[in-house]
Order: C-alpha cells, then structure tokens, then sequence
C-alpha cells in the first residue's frame, strides 16, 4: 500500500475543516462559559444590592473610584432641588410606546449635580411636555446607573446641538449644560406615583441568561465536528485498504 494513498487532497481538506470546526466551536464554547460566569455575578451583585438599605450618592470624593462591579444598580438617597429648566428627554421604546426618559439635574446642596431619571413619559406627553415637576428640595430614592457612553448597534447618536437626545451619556449632557461639578453617574429614581408622569421604578433589574444552552450548542456542534471528521477516517482508510 502505498502512503500517499493516505494523503489524499480530500483528506488534508476535511482535516483543515474538522480542526477549523472544533477549534471555532470549542472557543464559542468556553467563551459562552465565561459569559455564563459573568451572567450570574451580575445578577448576584444586582439582587444584593436591590435588597440592600439605600445609602447616600457618592460625592465628588467618591467619584473617581465608581466602577460597574462595585457600585452600579447600588440604591442611593439624594436630597436636592431640580433645575427643570434644563431637563433633557431621551428617546426609548417603553411599556407604553414611543416615549422619553425625563433626566433632570438636582443640585445637591454643596453645589454639585446629579443628573435623575424621573421615569419614563409617554411621546405625546413629552412633546407637549404634559408632565409633573417637582418644585423646591426634595429627597428620591433610586439605583446608581453609570453613563451610557458608548452607543448600541443601531442606536443613534446623541445631538447636542439640535437637542435631540438618544443615550443616556451623562457626560455629554451636563457638558452641553455647562456643568462643571457634575456626577458621572445618574440615577434612576423610584417610582412614587404608579399613575403619574414620568414613571419611575422602570429599570430593567431582571438580565436574560442563556449562556449555558449557547454554551452546550457550541460544544455539541464541537463533538459533532470530531464525530463526523471519525468517520470521514474510517470512510478513508477503508477506501484505501
């Protein structure tokens, strides 16, 4: 028997497609895995933080030390006074159609700001601005949300200059309201009025984990790849016997 009978084109080819396969598949795998990992350490730190005492919002002390892992989705106590003034909406899909986040600035008492999302309105009302203000010093609860400074797949940008928002990127508002102490975070305010406008309590605190089926595909798709490559062998050899 000859060996190059054992090296035919076909082989090398199904060769290099069985190690391409399951090199591809086996990474998708353990990638679903880690995922998978960070999934269920989001949701852990989430529920922990959601069923914890609120404590006052970071100051500017604290500002430079706030990051996603240690500090987001945490529930916060603010006291202050909202500049309605120069509130900003920003557009979202909701429970109830087309509508807008309402983000306002509290100036806190040191001078400091604090942009809140009051909650979501309605488009018509939005526009028409059919919505209720607080007026004077006021005291929310909420949840530490950080900035959405990098945008979705087919999520617009946000125009500053036409005042036409789409993200809630914090740093680009209050620097087009010429805030110079200002948080970077917001905070997504409680819901206290389950029939007024804006509505609060609408983050989205319940994260879809389907790491482990992903995972389990990958890796079948893998054995499959080393199943299907076997008997290519076998189909080989016997050929060549």
């Amino acid at each position: 028997m000859r060996p190059a009978r054992f090296f035919s084109v076909k082989l090398i080819v199904a060769t290099l497609i069985a190690a391409i396969g399951l090199v591809g598949f086996t990474s998708l795998g353990i990638w679903q895995v880690k995922r998978l990992s960070w999934k269920l350490d989001l949701i852990e730190r989430v529920d922990t933080r959601l069923a914890a005492d609120p404590v006052s919002a970071p100051g500017p002390s604290e500002w430079p030390a706030i990051t996603a892992e240690k500090d987001e989705y945490a529930r916060v106590t603010l006291t202050g006074s909202f500049l309605n003034d120069d509130e900003v909406l920003i557009y979202t899909p909701s429970d109830f159609g087309p509508g807008y986040w309402v983000l306002t600035p509290l100036e806190r008492p040191d001078g400091t700001i604090v942009m809140v999302n009051r909650g979501v309105v309605p488009q018509e009302r939005g526009l028409s601005g059919d919505f209720t203000r607080i007026i004077g010093e006021t005291t929310l609860t909420g949840l530490l949300r950080l900035s959405e400074d990098k945008g979705w797949l087919f999520s617009r940008d946000n125009d500053p200059e036409g005042g036409n928002w789409y993200r809630r990127d914090i740093a680009s508002i209050t620097e087009a309201k010429g805030y110079a102490q200002a948080a970077p975070y917001f905070v997504d305010q409680d819901l206290t009025d389950p029939r007024g406008w804006p509505r609060g309590g609408k983050t989205v605190v319940s994260f879809r984990n389907s790491h482990l089926s992903y995972a389990l595909t990958w890796f079948a798709l893998a054995a499959v790849m080393v199943i299907g490559y076997v008997l290519v062998l076998r189909l080989h050899f016997r050929r060549n016997d």
